[in-house]
């Protein structure tokens, strides 16, 4: 059909603007940078939590941003977590998120994505200070004063349920991570502060099976014992099975840190007397925001010690 002369013009209009707009939107969504999250593992429900924000976080702000989001099945596993960020920097990421998995393996890969250009921000488990000094590069981290936390829930701890003189044990994540040795030293300041006894500290691996292991060698070798510390609620869960299958409900106190859902019934049935919130869906965010402005060549807005501190709150019944 042959449009009347009148028409044409409209039509050419129509068409005109379809056709810049499809280039223009194209290419807008080809400036978006792509963001990296690289997180330690998805069978822990706090880096679940985590990357649900993040997804969460982008879906809101399209136009900002393209997301990426990968972790490793084993949070020991730092060979592929290195894998991962390599993939990343082969496929084009503008910008790295990354918990890394140990605090100094993971610092020449990380130094590799910057030599690559890419702009790198440090969540949840700070990369060793010192090692990324004598690689010669700067990282801001983003993440919880653990030390404070950890001393949070210990207190509470010896103040609601031990008296001087109590036997404890700490349940440590992965003790070549940062996190896991700064809770253990809060656990440690808080018990110390109440003039407690710990009589032995193990790692877990932050996972549950090998918390439930480490809580029930504890109990069967010290049958005084009063309070398992745990450095976080995966290995806290497991402390509570341990503790159950020991006869001991009610007799051993078992604390946490994260404050995941699956904590949050034993919370208010008291197998789990306190946990520590860092607000886990907005660690990412927090990350992936500092990154965005870093981009534009924007201050990330750290401290002096180049951190961006987030907050913590002890979570009781």
């Amino acid at each position: 059909m042959k449009l009347p002369f009148s028409g044409r013009p409209l039509a050419l209009a129509v068409l005109s603007s379809l056709i810049f707009a499809l280039p223009l939107s194209a290419a807008h969504a080809e400036d978006a940078p792509k963001v990296a999250l690289v997180m330690k593992s998805l069978a822990n429900e706090f880096f679940r939590t985590m990357e649900d924000g993040a997804k969460a976080y982008q879906k809101d702000h399209p136009n900002d941003f393209t997301l990426v989001a990968n972790g490793i099945k084993d949070e020991t596993d730092t060979g592929n977590q290195i894998r991962i960020v390599e993939q990343m920097i082969a496929t084009g990421a503008k910008a790295l998120v990354i918990a890394p998995a140990d605090s100094k393996a993971l610092v020449p890969v990380v130094k590799k994505a910057m030599d690559a250009g890419i702009t790198v921000v440090n969540i949840d488990n700070r990369l060793d200070p010192d090692v990324l000094k004598s690689k010669g590069i700067s990282v801001p981290f983003v993440g919880p004063d653990n030390r404070k936390g950890a001393r949070l829930v210990g207190d509470y701890l010896a103040q609601q349920k031990l008296k001087a003189g109590d036997q404890v044990g700490i349940i440590e994540g992965v003790p070549t991570t940062t996190n896991a040795q700064q809770r253990t030293a809060g656990f440690k300041d808080a018990m110390a502060a109440a003039q407690m006894k710990i009589v032995s500290v193990q790692s877990g691996n932050w996972e549950i099976d090998k918390g439930n292991a480490v809580a029930a060698s504890m109990l069967n070798e010290y049958p005084e014992l009063k309070a398992l510390l745990a450095g976080n609620d995966s290995m806290a869960l497991g402390a509570v099975s341990a503790v159950r299958a020991a006869g001991k409900t009610g007799q051993v106190q078992v604390v946490g840190y994260d404050n995941i859902n699956a904590i949050k019934p034993m919370l208010k049935d008291g197998r789990v007397l306190a946990t520590l919130d860092q607000a886990a869906s907005q660690q990412a965010v927090f990350g992936i925001q500092a990154a965005l402005k870093m981009l534009k060549g924007e201050k990330p807005g750290v401290d002096a010690d180049n951190v961006i501190q987030t907050p913590v709150e002890l979570i009781t019944q």
